[in-house]
């Protein structure tokens, strides 16, 4: 396999996995209530520490949204930290969709799906650390 291959499926996750987190997050910041996507903050968060669904928009939004985006950034230009940053979010990507699942008492085909990608997200990371791709920042490959 190519030594690039992992890190433009990486950009590609984290762009994917960015922009729906930000449009996610806006709509979560914008109507605490739900009531904007047809979900009962009341009854959808009866388990959970949150009233409403500003606090969790607001982390989606700047934790997954702008952060992966930011990853993207950083295996555009093929940051020397790229497979820590990338398996960094791919942990926090799987870490939030087991509280979101636990704290709605649910589990749809969406969080299956993402918790793949979390770890699809590890996986790359940890076959790009052990590649030999040579990254902006270091003069020696990761190995």
């Amino acid at each position: 396999m190519s030594t690039l291959k992992p890190l433009k499926v990486l950009g590609i996750i984290h762009i994917f996995v960015g922009i729906g987190a930000l449009f996610g997050g806006m709509a979560a910041i914008l109507s605490p209530s739900g009531s904007a996507v047809g979900i009962t903050a009341s009854e959808a968060l009866q388990n959970g520490p949150f009233t409403d669904f500003l606090i969790p928009g607001i982390f989606l939004f700047v934790v997954l949204g702008l952060g992966n985006i930011t990853a993207f950034i950083t295996a555009k230009f093929k940051n020397k930290y790229q497979p820590y940053i990338s398996g960094g979010f791919g942990v926090i990507l799987c870490l939030w969709i087991i509280i979101q699942c636990y704290m709605l008492y649910m589990i749809n085909v969406l969080h299956i799906i993402f918790f793949i990608i979390g770890l699809i997200l590890i996986l790359l990371s940890k076959i790009l650390r052990n590649s030999a791709v040579t990254f902006h920042g270091s003069k020696d490959s990761f190995r």
